[in-house]
């Protein structure tokens, strides 16, 4: 059973399509076959990294960028509001 969606290749996230319990293992079969040991618990609907991902770095989802990473965020922690900042309909940067 599938229990997150990578759509492309650029993600650097995973989309959870069901609850993760924290030192669960996710298998993907995108490209070459990945292994993601969570380090977290991740809600249904929620991100987690498929990589590390250092401060500042873009946040990639379904290939389009959807915001910054506000600290490191190691492969298999949840991505969520806590580690990024919105790039998205700010009126404040080009």
């Amino acid at each position: 059973m599938n229990k997150a969606i990578i759509v492309d290749s650029l993600d650097n996230v995973a989309t959870t399509i069901t609850n993760l319990e924290a030192g669960s293992t996710v298998t993907f079969k995108f490209g070459l076959k990945k292994k993601v040991k969570l380090k977290q618990s991740i809600p249904f609907g929620h991100k987690f990294a498929l990589k590390k991902i250092k401060k500042g770095e873009k946040i990639i989802k379904y290939a389009e960028m959807i915001g910054r990473a506000t600290q490191s965020i190691e492969e298999g922690e949840h991505v969520h509001i806590h580690n990024v900042e919105s790039m998205r309909g700010r009126g404040d940067i080009a």
